[in-house]
């Protein structure tokens, strides 16, 4: 019996040195084969597993200056083009207050109109109330129908219709309260609302800073416009580079302007760091793979393996992919801040063979110690 007990305690003995060595041996080694992603199936699904290789990419200076030469040659879509214009008139509609005046015809003064219905004591200017079909009455010139016009046209049509009734009459209109058009601007604004258009073009840039400007959290590379149920994704600080103007964009009734959070572009920094933790861009929306390093404490000293740092990114319309970048010389680290980063990124940083090593033999010493304990009293 004793020299079973001893005979099974060394072989115990034997078998977790065997294991702790080969252990010892694989820690460190960098990931060189393609990683893969299951795609279906599982131990849930009736479906058979599939699974997707994602090749591993190494940063070096060719791959940076592809993707710089990427984003800089890349041309502006022809509908974000298509937005930029000069300011064009304000153009009536219902809810607005017209006052028209015919001059040297007193009898017309009376013809005035009173203030708008429910009209706010700002609005409250007297004149001719255009309905919820796009109409005013006035005298002489019956219903004349002035939705979507601006001013110079209706007194083009006021003059004609006028002109059967009085020679050469003198006709002036001009818009008494601006009550029609509204844009909405939310998000990352200092006073998000609401806001009146009137015969001031409203820019995009205006717009927010009518607003009260950006908040200290916004994300100026991610403002969306959306008109008629379409929206334009917008970047400022890009834009500006390109030689496009954002007060070149000029707003129209019913536009909605939301700016993103910066938290809402969030990289994510895990593994062997000081401080794992999300890391927010800068507020032009930027953010290097060396600054989500920085802002998460660096590596920690006592446990990471620089060799090991690892970018997964996984964007809704691409493919997913990793990038590799050997960070043990200083001189990677320049790549790694010219290395942008995308909302969403992953950074992973790898345990050094001796973390792996410490941590699987702790794992293994309760076995250790039972096997040894065995020994013992078999002897």
């Amino acid at each position: 019996m004793s020299s079973l007990g001893t005979r099974t305690g060394s072989l115990s003995v034997f078998a977790i040195a065997a294991l702790l060595a080969g252990c010892a041996a694989a820690p460190g080694q960098r990931m060189d084969t393609p990683a893969t992603l299951q795609e279906t199936g599982g131990d849930f699904s009736t479906e058979p597993s599939q699974q997707q290789t994602i090749p591993i990419t190494d940063i070096n200076l060719s791959l940076v200056r592809k993707m710089h030469a990427d984003q800089t040659s890349a041309p502006l879509p022809p509908a974000t083009l298509a937005l930029f214009g000069k300011p064009g008139p304000y153009r009536v509609g219902p809810g607005d207050v017209l006052q028209i005046v015919v001059w040297d015809h007193p009898e017309l003064a009376a013809a005035l109109g009173q203030p708008a219905q429910n009209a706010k004591s700002s609005d409250a200017a007297s004149g001719f109330l255009i309905d919820e079909k796009g109409d005013i009455q006035f005298p002489y010139a019956g219903t004349v129908h002035v939705a979507g016009r601006d001013v110079s046209a209706i007194q083009k049509e006021l003059y004609n219709r006028l002109s059967k009734v009085y020679q050469k009459p003198e006709v002036t209109v001009r818009v008494a309260s601006f009550r029609n058009a509204q844009i909405f601007i939310d998000g990352e604004v200092r006073t998000p609302g609401a806001q009146s258009l009137n015969d001031i073009t409203m820019s995009l840039t205006s717009a927010i800073s009518q607003s009260g400007g950006f908040s200290p959290n916004a994300d100026r590379s991610r403002v969306e416009l959306i008109r008629n149920g379409v929206t334009y994704q917008l970047n400022m600080d890009d834009l500006l580079k390109r030689g496009q103007n954002p007060s070149n964009i000029y707003l129209q009734a019913g536009d909605a302007v939301r700016v993103a959070s910066r938290e809402d572009s969030g990289v994510y920094v895990m593994g062997e760091v000081n401080k794992p933790a999300t890391v927010t861009p800068m507020r032009n929306g930027s953010l290097t793979l060396s600054q989500a390093i920085s802002d998460s404490g660096s590596f920690d000293q006592a446990t990471a393996s620089t060799r090991q740092l690892f970018v997964i990114r996984n964007s809704a319309s691409e493919s997913p992919q990793i990038y590799h970048l050997d960070a043990s010389s200083p001189v990677s680290m320049i790549l790694a801040n010219q290395f942008e980063l995308q909302p969403k990124d992953v950074v992973y940083v790898g345990q050094g063979g001796l973390v792996r090593f410490n941590r699987i033999l702790n794992l293994l010493l309760p076995a250790i110690n039972a096997a040894v304990t065995g020994v013992v009293v078999a002897k």
